[in-house]
């Protein structure tokens, strides 16, 4: 027997607090004259460019792995689901999906008439080849993890595509966000192709990626004509480049930058649905000792961090789970250490530091609120002896040194889900995963998450992940402190920013205002 489902709310209602309302979607907007009542009637047409601190990673979409470039691609590319502002995975490549039972047989009929950038028509091989490069391992990991389990892909016919599992997996639906692309596209790094509401026109290394609308896109349209991004990589003339008209919209700006601009932008606020904290690096001493490491914990406090750079604004966090994944979030773990510097001194005396240690943070020069997070977390490790000097570099040097080669002590860095499960943000702490940076290695830790990911019961796998959460918290794998505030300029000439509960820009919302 079957369940034919049109969509599912993977987070659950919980009671949150009115400072999480961006994760869900929701927003809250300051105007910069109360007086610009902005319209709330799309004008169609027109461009708008957008401020990124970074360059992208990659333009295949299976292959990136910086938030960042995520961000701009989810405008390209589409899955046969896709997440929506309030958490739903809904309909995209697929017109409706079957689940078996046993949860080991994902059934998907294609949406007639979808059609990739190239004008070419999307087509069941397109679904087989794309799912099965991710889960390719003939050169080391599948691309998605997850994906190892997959023990077939199969077409059933011209409009049906087949996935079966080796095991059961309640979460696989999740995954299947991943990129429909064209079978026979040979370069995507050059010629990126999706189906997404806004096809790929040109790059420019550190300087801009450009968009425009796709007019055969199968949904709603989108109002604008082209998106730049533009890349802002020096975080102090950001507000220069709003203020000069050079970038219209910015994220993640700090409450200092926001106050600059009194006058042409309003403000959306929300969260940026991310895991900030300071990352450890598990393999290197002091940091393989756990004493050490919980010391780092009791030493730092995140709501002075929060206070420090951001007024306040962001979400304490104290595990690797951030308050957007609602269902899976356990708010008991944000306290979990509190700031003792007597009882940090201790552990570090215990561990045979009793005079402290010399620690390098590893930051993205380009990521003001983590060099901002990071400076206040070196005058906190003083109070226990603790020398913790700041290495700024560039984002791609971050990623080579630390992210690939894992070349590095401890970093400021937000983690975000790649899609709204828990097992996207807790599989990179199992010992074998790629994308274990910080070198964690615990066989507790990896034989829960194995049980956890072939549960069944709903509540009991929730249960299950909550309990790897604790396991991260007590073990302090890293120093965790927030969930930052997001603060989005947006020019006077544009309304419709809409958060997501994950780490996405939807420009097809966003339109012209008169």
């Amino acid at each position: 027997m079957k369940r034919r489902m049109r969509s599912v709310l993977l987070v659950v209602t919980l009671a949150v607090s009115v400072a999480l309302s961006g994760c869900s979607g929701d927003k809250k907007t300051t105007e910069s004259a109360t007086e610009n009542e902005l319209s709330k009637n799309p004008v169609e047409g027109g461009s708008i460019k957008v401020g990124i601190s970074q360059d992208l990673d990659s333009l295949d979409p299976h292959k990136a792995v910086a938030a960042g470039t995520k961000e701009v691609l989810f405008n390209i590319f589409e899955g046969l689901v896709k997440p929506d502002s309030d958490g739903n995975l809904v309909e995209a490549v697929a017109d409706s999906y079957e689940i078996s039972e046993d949860a080991k047989v994902y059934t998907f009929t294609l949406r007639d008439g979808v059609k990739f950038h190239n004008g070419n028509e999307v087509t069941a091989e397109d679904v087989k080849y794309s799912i099965e490069r991710c889960a390719d391992t003939s050169n080391g990991d599948p691309l998605v993890s997850a994906y190892s389990i997959i023990e077939s892909v199969n077409i059933l016919d011209e409009n049906t595509v087949e996935i079966r599992l080796t095991e059961p997996d309640t979460e696989f639906l999740s995954y299947m966000t991943t990129a429909i692309i064209p079978k026979d596209n040979a370069d995507l790094e050059t010629n990126p192709i999706g189906t997404g509401p806004f096809r790929y026109v040109s790059r420019s290394p550190q300087e801009n990626v450009i968009l425009a609308k796709n007019e055969d896109y199968w949904g709603e349209k989108a109002h604008l004509d082209q998106v730049e991004f533009k890349i802002v990589s020096d975080a102090d003339m950001l507000v220069t480049n709003l203020k000069g008209g050079s970038i219209d919209m910015a994220m993640r700006l700090t409450t200092t930058q926001a106050a600059e601009l009194t006058e042409g932008f309003h403000m959306e606020e929300g969260t940026m649905n991310l895991v900030q904290a300071l990352y450890l690096n598990n393999e290197a001493e002091p940091l393989n000792n756990e004493k050490v490491r919980q010391a780092l914990c009791y030493a730092i406090d995140p709501d002075e961090i929060m206070a420090m750079m951001a007024d306040g604004k962001g979400v304490r966090v104290g595990t690797s789970m951030y308050p957007g994944l609602k269902k899976y979030y356990d708010e008991s773990y944000a306290t979990y250490y509190e700031q003792d510097y007597e009882k940090a001194k201790k552990l570090l005396k215990e561990a045979g530091y009793p005079d402290g240690f010399d620690l390098e943070i590893t930051v993205s020069s380009a990521d003001q609120p983590h060099i901002d997070t990071a400076q206040v977390i070196v005058e906190e490790l003083k109070n226990i002896g603790v020398n913790a000097t700041i290495k700024p570099i560039e984002w791609e040097t971050w990623l080579e040194e630390v992210y690939a080669n894992r070349d590095f002590e401890s970093t400021v860095v937000g983690v975000d889900a790649t899609t709204l499960s828990a097992r996207a943000m807790l599989e990179r702490f199992t010992s074998d995963a790629s994308g274990n940076f910080i070198n964690f290695k615990d066989a507790e830790y990896d034989d829960l998450f194995a049980k956890a990911v072939s549960e069944t019961n709903e509540e009991e796998q929730v249960r299950l992940y909550k309990e790897l959460e604790g396991i991260l918290a007590e073990k302090a794998a890293n120093v965790y402190i927030q969930d930052l505030a997001n603060l989005v300029a947006v020019s006077d000439k544009f309304d419709g920013y809409t958060f997501y509960p994950l780490y996405v820009q939807d420009m097809a919302k966003i339109y012209a205002v008169e």
